[in-house]
């Protein structure tokens, strides 16, 4: 069995990752090809291209690389003919993704069937956040995808409206990669930190505040220079000891980070599970960090910012309240999102220090709807059964 496998992002990258391992022990003689990143190929996925060269973010960023996008696709089209797969999953990114259904679609309808025509099913794993904007693509869906398995319980209603059942919903797969996350138990020591153990402190003065901001080069260069500022502001708090710690991403150049480093701010690589185990609170660009954060029960406040004419233009056509993944699921503002010009050193500080305060109102509100959020997605074996009900469709 063959399978070709495009995920165009970190998160993507981390649930085709265990879905391809999922997939494995399905058929254990399988070959995989695609786009992807460090954990795919770390699985055995022979990478095409690397996500580091096809994430691009936002309507102007998009429109300043068509060129680029133009070239991927052409590539991209002409190595899944010429890898001749059983099956193509496309893994969230819309933009790509959908173009590239769309032309397998209309290259193998115009084939006859014989014994050296090939025609591979073509699967959607984590639908692309069509209700946001953009709906009328759910027919493009209906038209050129096989199968869809949605990680979001509303996105079933949404497809509906469209008269598309091919789709299950098969759980959120964060929890797959948390439970198989394995904590490092020297973290602190090694990173020189004092914090939480086993939910307790081991200095009742040091606050450790995770900053994540983004796995995409213009989230880093976007949201960057805000928290820095943050930490400068927090810094005149001598009542405190606060500890920021920045996730990086080993694919983005290092020197994206080197602002911040300049500024005494602590750089890990690839160890945002374990910061996130010992963090206090956290400042989360939007995204599936919210997500993650909110699993691990880390107080967040939520950023984002874009260019002025990317900002405009999703003002235009968005459709949804909010924009991180824990508020969409509770439908309701469990975390401050500050956007845009509402994502000012001020805002940030102000929401940070109610979400330190573990006897504020907001930090026992925000603490309370993640217990909820928890019980109202929890699923087990996401990448398990997803794998087997391909297998089944196979």
């Amino acid at each position: 069995m063959r399978f070709y496998i495009i995920a165009g992002e970190k998160s993507g990258d981390l649930h085709a990752s265990n879905l391809v391992e999922a997939l494995k022990k399905e058929y254990p003689s399988a070959i995989f090809r695609g786009f992807g990143g460090d954990l795919m190929e770390k699985n055995g996925v022979i990478l095409a291209k690397h996500y580091r060269e096809t994430a691009f973010m936002g309507f102007f960023e998009v429109i300043q690389n068509l060129g680029t996008i133009q070239k991927l696709l052409s590539f991209c089209k002409k190595d899944i003919l010429e890898f001749r797969p059983d099956a193509v999953i496309f893994v969230d990114y819309p933009g790509f993704n959908l173009r590239i259904a769309k032309y397998l679609r209309n290259y193998y309808s115009k084939k006859t069937t014989s014994s050296t025509t090939k025609t591979p099913k073509l699967f959607y794993y984590i639908s692309p956040k069509l209700w946001a904007w953009n709906q009328s693509r759910a027919k493009q869906i209906k038209r050129n995808i096989d199968y869809m398995f949605s990680i979001l319980p509303f996105e079933i209603d949404f497809y509906k409206k469209f008269d598309f059942d091919r789709i299950t919903y098969v759980g959120n797969p964060l929890f797959d990669a948390i439970e198989n996350y394995t904590p490092n138990s020297n973290f602190l020591i090694e990173n020189n930190l004092k914090g939480k153990v086993n939910n307790s402190s081991t200095n009742s003065t040091q606050k450790i505040i995770a900053l994540l901001a983004g796995s995409r080069k213009q989230e880093v260069k976007s949201l960057l220079p805000l928290m820095i500022e943050v930490v400068k502001k927090f810094r005149t708090d001598k009542s405190i000891d606060y500890k920021f710690v920045l996730a990086g991403v080993s694919s983005l150049e290092e020197s994206l980070y080197d602002e911040a480093k300049n500024n005494g701010i602590q750089l890990i690589f690839e160890q945002t599970y374990d910061l996130l185990s010992h963090a206090d609170a956290a400042i989360v660009a939007s995204g599936t960090a919210t997500l993650e954060t909110a699993l691990f029960q880390v107080p967040q406040v939520v950023v984002y910012k874009v260019n002025a004419i990317t900002y405009q233009i999703a003002k235009l056509v968005i459709k949804v309240k909010w924009v991180s993944l824990v508020n969409l699921i509770a439908n309701k503002e469990v975390v401050k999102e500050l956007l845009q010009h509402d994502a000012t050193v001020e805002k940030v500080s102000e929401e940070l220090r109610l979400l330190l305060d573990e006897n504020s109102e907001r930090h026992i509100l925000v603490k309370n709807e993640y217990k909820n959020l928890q019980h109202q997605i929890q699923t087990e074996g996401v990448s398990i059964r997803t794998a087997k009900k391909i297998k089944e469709i196979l």
